[in-house]
């Protein structure tokens, strides 16, 4: 059967051998002991001898290419139309950490006459301790190529090392993620397209969730301003190019967007981290998505919206520039 995923990449194993410590004896004579499991094991590969993490007793050690085969079975399963289906393998820190990506362009859907989207599938593990096994079906924006990260309705899944893969589950969730983006997740995010958001509003959710940050001095919770400043930008330019004119529409011009235009922000923002400190931007971005993952769920997200339509209009109204006011969904999921 063929493969999906590049095997060559992690055609290793690791094991897990024991700790030993050195005791100061007479003359240059050191006591060399064994360290009991339950205190620690060391993880590291076969070939090359490279360690990555030191693990409890109860650590379940996992191969790679067991768990890729049994991700490429769930997708073969999950009733994806794999036609045309592009598959990614990313290998980090030596072997440490493994991200696989799969992108479905037969399953790509539409979200108003300008946006389309794809289902994206990823799931990431690791040997270091820093990735347990995870994995999310989202979709993945056409236009400026950032992954959608999704929230609980679509496929997500976490399992500790320290417990056994379900492959049974993980293909059913799979396949409910598949049949959800095509079917109420369209119309979740149709509906987001048609949800009115002002840059207030935008202001207040972003600097509440993504943003949010306590102050150490007075422990008061105050937004980031570098990250609320980037996510407004980005909020600007969508609906400038999503509700507006585009090239023909200065930047700044458009007062107001949509939810949609909001969740793009905030997609974008936990994709691209070029800027960031970190080295390692792989563990950066896993941060993000979950940040917006918990956006997604959060309270302020299904109440951005205004309540009353004549409230909407009177704001539009007063803008006046190319602002014409979509279809209202109150309180919008």
């Amino acid at each position: 059967m063929n493969t999906m995923f590049d095997h060559s990449k992690i055609d290793f194993e690791v094991e897990k051998v024991n700790l030993c410590h050195a005791i100061d004896g007479d003359y240059q004579y050191h006591e060399i002991r064994n360290i009991d499991a339950d205190i620690g094991s060391l993880i590291r590969r076969k070939d090359n001898k490279e360690p990555f993490a030191v693990v409890k007793g109860k650590y379940e050690l996992q191969q790679y290419l067991p768990i890729v085969s049994d991700v490429e079975t769930a997708l073969r399963q999950s009733g994806m139309d794999l036609t045309d289906a592009k598959f990614k393998t990313n290998v980090y820190k030596n072997g440490g950490q493994l991200e696989l990506r799969a992108k479905f362009p037969a399953e790509e859907v539409t979200i108003d006459s300008k946006d389309t989207v794809i289902p994206e599938f990823v799931f990431r593990t690791s040997h270091d301790g820093t990735w347990a096994n995870n994995g999310m079906m989202g979709l993945w924006r056409s236009m400026c190529y950032n992954t959608l990260v999704s929230g609980d309705k679509l496929a997500y899944v976490y399992g500790r090392h320290t417990k056994g893969f379900n492959l049974p589950a993980f293909v059913a969730k799979i396949k409910n993620a598949g049949e959800y983006i095509v079917g109420d997740g369209l119309n979740q995010m149709r509906d987001w397209f048609n949800t009115y958001v002002d840059r207030k509003m935008a202001v207040n959710l972003f600097s509440k969730t993504l943003a949010k940050r306590t102050d150490n001095v007075t422990r008061n919770n105050k937004p980031n301003q570098v990250v609320l400043s980037h996510l407004m930008k980005i909020f600007d330019e969508e609906n400038r190019h999503i509700h507006g004119s585009a090239a023909y529409e200065r930047y700044g011009e458009r007062k107001a967007g949509s939810k949609w235009t909001a969740y793009q922000a905030a997609t974008h923002w936990s994709t691209h981290t070029p800027n960031s400190r970190s080295k390692n931007t792989q563990n950066v971005r896993v941060m993000r998505e979950e940040r917006v993952r918990k956006m997604l769920q959060s309270e302020l997200w299904k109440n951005v919206a205004l309540d009353t339509y004549e409230e909407d209009f009177m704001r539009v109204s007063q803008w006046g520039i190319n602002c014409e006011l979509p279809t209202i969904e109150r309180g919008g999921n």
